[in-house]
């Protein structure tokens, strides 16, 4: 209780991915804790319908939550935890990848990346280097050292499935690879500009209607 009032407390969700069409309830884009007899009522609270202005992605502020909550439940006092916002992201119907076009984008980054190792090796004269490491350590000059150069080519193999920390589905543990720590933190950018950009469409909309009601 707080002066007497029942408290609800909230801690929005950072991102929620939710499917088209359907409305966005309170229990979608936060946690909440509340008295037993009040709680699935809160969670089914409708804080907004989308619509296709608005786009696939949609900030809820929390003075949008607190509206709604006090509109249906004004006796409750509410305490929220965490971030103010949450971005809400709508997910059309998801069409199977064809097989075709999977082959060809494989096709495409096999290819590129062959040439990109070979340009590089080419660049930096890779098989003289490689010619003089098997004089160094054999005393012999050989210019085609094909099992050192075999064993060199294996290794970068190696060596990526170890720096990726991936192979098909299958990780060696539980650390993050480097190309999910980037795409984490290109996630993360992509969500602060989208929340900075609709703060200023809300900013800018507030500031209209204010000069409007003056205006009349």
């Amino acid at each position: 209780m707080k002066g007497g009032a029942e408290v609800v407390y909230i801690r929005l969700r950072k991102h929620v991915k939710l499917k088209d069409g359907a409305g966005i309830s309170l229990g979608d884009i936060a946690q909440v804790l509340a008295p037993a007899e009040r709680e699935q009522e809160l969670k089914s609270l409708m804080v907004k319908q989308p619509v296709k202005q608005d786009g696939n992605r949609i900030v809820i502020d929390m003075m949008q939550i607190i509206k709604v909550i006090r509109g249906a439940f004004p006796q409750l006092a509410i305490e929220y935890i965490g971030e103010p916002h949450t971005l809400v992201e709508i997910i059309g119907q998801q069409r199977k990848t064809p097989i075709l076009f999977f082959i060809l984008v494989w096709l495409l980054l096999f290819f590129g990346s062959m040439l990109t190792i070979m340009n590089f090796h080419a660049d930096v004269s890779m098989p003289e280097v490689i010619v003089h490491i098997v004089e160094m350590i054999t005393g012999q000059h050989d210019d085609h050292p094909y099992l050192y150069q075999t064993t060199y080519s294996l290794g970068i193999g190696l060596g990526m499935i170890v720096f990726f920390n991936h192979l098909f589905r299958k990780k060696w543990n539980e650390e993050p690879t480097p190309l999910e720590v980037e795409m984490f933190l290109y996630q993360e950018n992509l969500d602060h500009y989208v929340i900075t950009e609709e703060y200023k469409k809300i900013h800018r909309k507030e500031s209209k209607d204010s000069r409007e009601g003056d205006g009349s």
